[in-house]
């Protein structure tokens, strides 16, 4: 995965796990190859451990009730999980950053993934672009990565449920 800029590969990758925690250690390792990470080391219980707090964490990012908070809540992490900015070519796969330090297991690799990546979406993008869908019983996070910055909901199913919901509803009263 070349993140040169650590964004939407990585945000969108820590959305899909928190939608779907991973289960398993094989889990993990596989959801974490299909998003095109290098795994340079045996995935270990600690990392799916490590994995899941770090969602938790990252999911109050998510959560939060505005502009401040969200940084404050990302800041730590970053503090938290990031290393300084080094070049690297650890697959053969071409020069990219990476903002961790190497050698590192699985679990520590995300946290910085995560962290960084959202940070880099969030200041790329617009504070406002990583939410839950707006349809109530729904709880799915995603990384607005629309043109105009104004998606509402996680898929073509909840926008379209919310707008019979409405039309519904207005037709009612």
């Amino acid at each position: 995965m070349h993140l040169n800029l650590y964004s939407e590969d990585a945000v969108n990758l820590a959305a899909a796990l928190a939608n779907r925690r991973p289960a398993t250690v094989e889990e993990l390792a596989d959801r974490c190859r299909a998003a095109g990470l290098v795994l340079e080391r045996p995935v270990t219980p600690e990392d799916l451990d490590r994995t899941l707090a770090v969602l938790k964490e990252w999911e109050k990012v998510v959560d939060a009730a505005d502009e401040r908070e969200r940084a404050e809540l990302l800041n730590r992490m970053l503090a938290d999980s990031a290393a300084y900015p080094r070049l690297t070519d650890h697959a053969g796969s071409g020069w990219h950053l990476h903002f961790r330090d190497d050698g590192q297991s699985l679990g520590p690799v995300l946290f910085a993934l995560f962290s960084v990546g959202t940070a880099m979406h969030l200041v790329g993008r617009g504070m406002h672009r990583l939410r839950r869908c707006e349809v109530t019983e729904c709880t799915t996070i995603f990384a607005d990565t629309s043109r105009t910055g104004r998606q509402r909901y996680c898929s073509r199913q909840c926008a379209n449920r919310d707008a019979v919901r409405r039309h519904r509803a207005s037709r009612a009263g």
